[in-house]
């Protein structure tokens, strides 16, 4: 059976200041390997999301200034995005991402800026300090270690629903007090991860696309998918 994924590289024009879009090159890598056709479009400024065409989206980190024109742009597509989460649709969101899936991100101004509220998260700033180095967290559910490199004025804060990716073993995470970094909420995962986080990280790229698969085709046998052997590099 041929199997096919539509990826939604949400602002992929705007929020890709980290090098985002390796993330898609990544999952690309990876569907390859297990024998999935994975393509991928840019939906930007004043375009509708279209919930039902797609099953993995990724949203990237930004600038101030791009996120507060996204802010208002995004409240367009509050409720296509927030239905496609809900439906399990698969999302991959970093740092500015991440934050506009919550409920509210202050600026390094002092601007509140609105998210859509799809996760149940909020985001205030810190004061004349960033948090910029490089970070190890564990998943506690599945013992896997992520590593990556975390650069955020912004410290997030999780609600109802809301599981972190990972416990802080070293580096600040989501706020530099509860050992918490990032986010998993039904098959969505958020991080303050730059570099990108997928191609230091390939167990996560494995998630996401079996949890898109799994989605797409609940009556395939995809066991030779899940049981690909995948090696993180760092």
């Amino acid at each position: 059976m041929a199997y096919s994924l539509n990826v939604c590289h949400l602002y992929g024009d705007l929020m890709n200041t980290y090098g985002d879009l390796g993330n898609i090159l990544v999952l690309k890598y990876m569907a390859n390997k297990m024998g999935v056709e994975l393509s991928s479009e840019v939906v930007s400024l004043d375009q509708d999301f279209n919930a039902g065409k797609y099953d993995i989206v990724v949203f990237g980190g930004g600038q101030d200034f791009e996120q507060s024109i996204i802010s208002q742009d995004i409240q367009t597509k509050k409720k296509a995005l927030t239905n496609f989460i809900e439906d399990d649709g698969s999302v991959v969101a970093i740092c500015g991402g991440y934050q506009l899936l919550g409920h509210y991100y202050i600026g390094a101004n002092g601007e509140k800026l609105l998210g859509i509220g799809a996760l149940d998260h909020h985001t205030d700033k810190q004061k004349d300090h960033r948090f910029i180095g490089n970070i190890t967290i564990e998943n506690e559910e599945t013992g896997e270690k992520y590593h990556g490199f975390e650069n955020h004025q912004g410290i997030t804060f999780l609600g109802k629903g809301e599981r972190p990716l990972g416990k802080v073993l070293e580096g600040h995470g989501n706020n530099g007090q509860d050992k918490t970094e990032g986010a998993i909420y039904k098959n969505v995962y958020c991080t303050y991860f730059h570099g990108p986080i997928l191609a230091r990280n390939n167990q996560i790229a494995k998630h996401v696309l079996m949890n898109a698969l799994k989605r797409k085709y609940p009556n395939a046998d995809l066991t030779q998918q899940e049981t690909l052997k995948v090696t993180p590099t760092f």
